[in-house]
């Protein structure tokens, strides 16, 4: 297409109505139909970034191959288009404030009086459009955090307003509500969504598509009310209605054809049939499996789900790849240190030690590892979970009495675990890190290389300490293998235990590498390992 359109999807009554699964599932539609596709999160927060948030406020923060620190949502973008976000696809408040007032510093506005209309609004469009250079695309969709009504979303609305009336067909606005089911009554309520398209019409923004979230399939006389209140067509009105799974979330889109009716509102013409052959493939698997597996998730904030969101999706990816049902078994690392860790592991066909920081439940990750290594159990520790495996090696196999880290005890006499030096004089928490894509050398005739199937790799890192090379041959002399490593700063990246049927703990991230269509291969012959262990019982 010569110009790129834009696509932005609001959402009213209540949050996590799953704004971001609709985006990604138009996404993955209008993709399928051979169209470039970019999507990008609008967060009214004022924070710059989720960096210094925590998980149990926010829920994960996703790291980007550039190094962004992200919104979640950013994870289902590329789980269901296949393709790598950027520090581009998700602005904050605080981003945008940061911008417009490093500017006013400079003398940028001539001595002009700054405003939220027209500059932070300016500003807003700026960062939508800047997206859609980058790549050229055919379709930008942009997710606006929150809900209609909120203080902190009306720049935004204003900035898609002002857009609309500039681009006209160039633009679509989908509005995503809730349409509740109340069991005293035994019938669907629509004038949530209508107060809730009142409450945009009032702030200068008609809808062009309704999405109605439901729990029961919307009748034609509900679809025709809501049409009728809200300004729509009655094709306009999509519902999405409660799904098993979230990938299901494109082919019950795809019936109520929501793509079509965003290809005709923004005027395209001969579009060919979306291929959604390898979805629907990967959907059969996931929901006809020959195994099923119990792993163990350890660590400190499985209260919340979204927490360890990656985790749990490249799970699910890994065992459709593994036709295997994954039940992944949250385990509180404070839980284990208050009780027995056999009583909370014992039965599990793998162990998982979860990335983290600071002291809290340190000691009963420590305690899942050693259990997992003498049990023989499939083990996997991600980031902090890596170097909890060199904690516990240290301290049981090294005999290295009070090993530890020196983010959680500066004052250790082993610290095998230590900050970069390139970190030891930053100030700043945010964005400080070593964040995003780094090099990885695997080295021959290990496990890692053998997974990988190849020397050299790239994986997204979010960390400030690492494995001290000054103990380096002690471990080695005792049989952990360094079987990944950053050549240029000499930073070992992974260690596995060749004695161990699987023990690998890698420093890097790799689950935000997994998506629906190209399953994480650590992950894929970690749910392998671990059908293996659950027949041997």
């Amino acid at each position: 297409m010569s110009q790129t359109r834009y696509v932005f999807v609001t959402g009213g009554v209540a949050s996590s109505l799953g704004k971001g699964i609709v985006a990604a599932s138009l996404g993955n539609l209008l993709k399928a139909r051979g169209f470039s596709v970019a999507i990008q999160k609008l967060d009214p927060y004022i924070n710059v970034d989720p960096g210094t948030l925590n998980p149990y406020e926010h829920g994960e923060c996703y790291v980007t191959e550039d190094g962004a620190e992200t919104d979640l949502d950013l994870g289902h973008y590329e789980r269901f288009l296949n393709v790598p976000t950027s520090i581009h696809n998700n602005v904050t408040t605080g981003k945008v404030y940061k911008a417009v007032i490093e500017k006013e510093r400079r003398g940028d506005f001539l001595g002009k009086t700054v405003q939220v209309i027209p500059h932070i609004t300016d500003e807003i469009q700026n960062w939508i459009k800047t997206l859609a250079r980058t790549g050229n695309y055919d379709f930008v969709i942009t997710e606006i955090g929150g809900t209609v009504g909120d203080i902190e979303s009306l720049p935004y609305i204003e900035a898609v307003r002002q857009m609309k009336w500039e681009l006209g067909s160039k633009c679509v606005s989908i509005h995503l509500t809730l349409v509740p089911y109340l069991k005293a009554a035994g019938e669907l309520k629509t004038k949530p969504t209508q107060h809730s398209v009142k409450a945009l019409l009032e702030q200068g923004l008609q809808p062009d598509i309704i999405v109605c979230r439901t729990e029961l399939d919307l009748s034609e006389s509900i679809r025709r009310k809501i049409a009728l209140f809200c300004n729509v067509s009655y094709e306009a009105v999509v519902q999405s209605i409660d799904a098993e799974s979230i990938y299901e979330v494109p082919l019950n889109l795809l019936k109520e054809g929501l793509d079509v009716q965003v290809l005709k509102s923004t005027q395209c013409t001969n579009y060919p049939e979306p291929d959604m052959k390898q979805w629907e493939d990967f959907l059969y698997r996931l929901k006809h499996p020959k195994y099923e597996v119990d792993v163990a998730l350890v660590g400190k904030y499985t209260a919340l789900k979204d927490a360890y969101k990656s985790i749990l999706e490249a799970f699910c990816h890994a065992g459709a790849s593994n036709l295997c049902k994954v039940n992944v078994h949250r385990i509180s690392s404070e839980d284990i240190e208050r009780g027995s860790t056999e009583d909370f592991l014992k039965g599990m066909n793998a162990i998982l030690v979860a990335p983290g920081f600071g002291d809290r439940g340190i000691e009963g990750k420590i305690s899942a590892i050693k259990y997992a290594r003498e049990n023989n159990i499939p083990f996997l520790g991600i980031c902090l979970g890596m170097q909890c495996s060199v904690i516990e090696f240290a301290r049981d196999v090294l005999h290295l009495e009070g090993a530890h880290s020196t983010e959680i005890n500066p004052d250790t006499k082993y610290p095998v675990i230590d900050i970069m030096e390139e970190q030891k004089k930053l100030a700043n928490l945010g964005g400080t890190m070593r964040l995003g894509n780094y090099d990885c050398f695997l080295v021959e005739n290990t496990l890692v290389r053998k997974i990988y199937g190849k020397a050299e790799i790239k994986e997204r890192h979010r960390h400030r300490y690492e494995f001290n090379n000054e103990f380096l041959d002690m471990f080695k002399e005792k049989g952990m293998c360094f079987s990944g490593v950053n050549l240029r700063d000499k930073l070992m990246e992974v260690v596995e235990l060749p004695s161990h049927p699987w023990f690998i703990g890698v420093q890097f991230h790799p689950e935000y590498r997994s998506t629906v269509l190209s399953p994480h291969p650590l992950f894929v012959d970690f749910v392998r390992a671990a059908i293996d262990n659950a027949k041997k019982k």
